[in-house]
């Protein structure tokens, strides 16, 4: 890793591919904040798709990425591939539906910057990727391999998924996995529980916010005991994201916690995925990190102030931040 005045750098050393699996949609944001989407005078239209944000978070803090998924073959899907290749992510993997929509959410922002979300997808397109659809030489040569749990919703999606994540396991990959649940996508709760675990003992990264630990554990405490219940024995390296007061982390043989950067939050869209990106930008060329706290804690730190930086701005993509402007919040101090 690069150091630059004592902090840091991001900046990918040895370039291993980061591959992100799953969806890629269209956020409509509205224009004011705390109004709900009937009282929303107009809306930004905004890239999204936790997968998609990560692969762009990777390739602005100079990882090399690519991204795997199905949109439609409209204007929003071609304007969306034409996002991911001018960030510098590799499209190598997405396949175009003739039938299907691209993905749209319109995602409310209250006035404390949460979301909530209403989403249009009959089916949408990348709910019908195919296991024969995928790029299978594209995810054999993945250092890091990414995923959600969307794509986990309905078929043919599902077996796509579990095929792609198989042969990244295979070639070797690391498996990462932030469940990114939302519910109003599942048919009920328990099978989004029931559908969200029945991968859990793959990963071997697992990225969880503090409410998908209350989900996934049934607890109203966000304490260690809550998070090691969800511990598995391929598990290298546990996350749980608290927004403003940081994040914890959890190994084999150590854990602890990092503070948050505090910065005026107008919108949380995407925070965690730019934090998902910078964490495994900073472990594909480098997996000692999952073993040393001090290394793990350098990263964490950095991881955290790129969700922080991210919170910043309107919507997810246009506010990944790059090297550079999370060298300047790190020098600046939380």
């Amino acid at each position: 890793m690069a150091m630059n005045n004592g902090v840091v750098s991001g900046k990918a050393s040895g370039g291993g591919l980061i591959v992100s699996f799953g969806e890629m949609l269209i956020d409509f944001v509205p224009t004011v904040s705390g109004v709900s989407l009937a009282e929303a005078p107009g809306f930004l239209k905004a890239p999204g798709g936790a997968p998609a944000n990560v692969a762009i978070a990777v390739a602005r803090l100079g990882g090399k990425a690519a991204f795997v998924g199905k949109l439609g073959d409209d204007e929003f899907g071609h304007m969306l591939a034409g996002i991911l290749k001018e960030n510098g992510v590799s499209a190598e993997g997405i396949n175009f539906d003739k039938a299907a929509r691209t993905a749209l959410a319109f995602v409310t922002l209250r006035a404390d910057g949460e979301r909530e979300f209403m989403f249009y997808r009959n089916p949408s397109a990348d709910m019908l990727l195919t296991p024969e659809e995928l790029n299978l030489e594209q995810i054999r040569s993945a250092k890091v391999f990414h995923y959600g749990s969307i794509s986990l919703i309905v078929e043919p999606c599902r077996s796509a998924h579990l095929r792609a994540m198989e042969v990244a396991k295979e070639a070797g990959a690391l498996l990462s996995y932030d469940p990114n649940l939302r519910l109003p996508l599942w048919p009920s709760a328990a099978e989004a529980r029931e559908q969200i675990m029945s991968i859990w003992d793959k990963a071997e990264v697992i990225k969880v916010s503090d409410v998908e630990l209350e989900f996934l554990t049934g607890s109203d405490k966000i304490d260690d005991a809550a998070a090691m219940s969800l511990w598995h024995p391929n598990l290298k390296l546990l996350l749980v994201t608290l927004g403003e007061h940081g994040c914890r982390y959890y190994t084999k043989n150590f854990h602890g916690s990092m503070e948050a950067f505090h910065v005026k939050a107008v919108d949380t869209t995407g925070a965690g995925d730019s934090f998902v990106g910078a964490l495994l930008c900073k472990i594909v060329d480098d997996r000692s990190v999952l073993d040393d706290e001090q290394k793990l804690r350098e990263v964490l730190k950095y991881a955290n102030a790129c969700g922080a930086i991210t919170t910043t701005k309107k919507g997810a993509i246009p506010a990944l931040p790059t090297d550079a402007d999370v060298l300047t919040l790190l020098k600046r101090g939380a």
